[in-house]
């Protein structure tokens, strides 16, 4: 979703940072703008797991303006309490709704640090507020929290692909495959004297029969196959 940048202002916490990235790398995002940032080995986040291209390449900014200056569409994300907004107000389960009424550009979102979140100043130089719907008692969210809620919903947008969704099948063994595994299974039948009373021709016949109604994925058969290898191995 390369539309789609995610800017921090003034983050605090290296691992916070780390792990708005890693949520990143999630979703399909990769363009993180870092404003400001507090500490100076911030790159260097463990935290991000999986995604330490996106901190490495990151763009680092002076201020919150060079930040958006290409960019067409920019929302701050804050908590409403105690905040005088006079900007739209986006709820988060209706961004992907307003954003279909914007042309096309690349539009950011933004997030404050972790101890007072964006300024009003930071709120009023963005063209809307994005607000994740919370209960009163706890009306704040946690920084990377706040990030991978917000990029799940626009994965929610056409064009993303998820690396596995539900209801796709795994991959199906090939008829060839499911005879390996049946041979190394006869042996191990024939080690252990385990269905002696049938040939082996018969306990072939119903190992096929058996995977034909169980469906066993490839990976599956394949870790059934190593199983029997290994129990023959240990047999004379």
């Amino acid at each position: 979703m390369s539309d789609f940048c995610i800017v921090l202002v003034r983050p605090r916490d290296p691992n916070n940072i780390g792990a708005c990235a890693r949520a990143m790398g999630n979703f399909g995002l990769s363009d993180l703008r870092v404003v400001d940032p507090y500490p100076p080995v911030w790159r260097e986040a463990v935290s991000a797991v999986g995604a330490a291209d996106i901190l490495q390449n990151a763009r680092k900014c002076a201020d919150l303006d060079e930040a958006l200056a290409d960019v067409h569409f920019s929302l701050a994300s804050t908590a409403l309490k105690n905040r005088e907004i006079k900007q739209e107000i986006i709820p988060l389960p209706q961004l992907n709704e307003r954003l279909e009424q914007n042309p096309a550009g690349r539009t950011a979102l933004v997030f404050g640090n972790e101890k007072s979140g964006l300024s009003g100043a930071d709120i009023e130089r963005c063209d809307a507020v994005l607000n994740i719907p919370t209960a009163a008692k706890q009306p704040s969210i946690n920084l990377a929290q706040a990030v991978i809620l917000t990029c799940y919903e626009l994965s929610r947008r056409p064009g993303f692909t998820a690396l596995r969704r539900p209801g796709e099948e795994p991959d199906a063994p090939t008829d060839a495959q499911k005879e390996l595994f049946i041979a190394s299974a006869d042996v191990l039948f024939e080690k252990a004297e385990f269905k002696t009373d049938f040939s082996s021709s018969q306990r072939k016949a119903l190992l096929r029969r058996m995977l034909t109604r169980q469906g066993l994925a490839r990976e599956q058969l394949f870790f059934l196959k190593k199983l029997a290898d290994k129990l023959a191995s240990k047999l004379p």
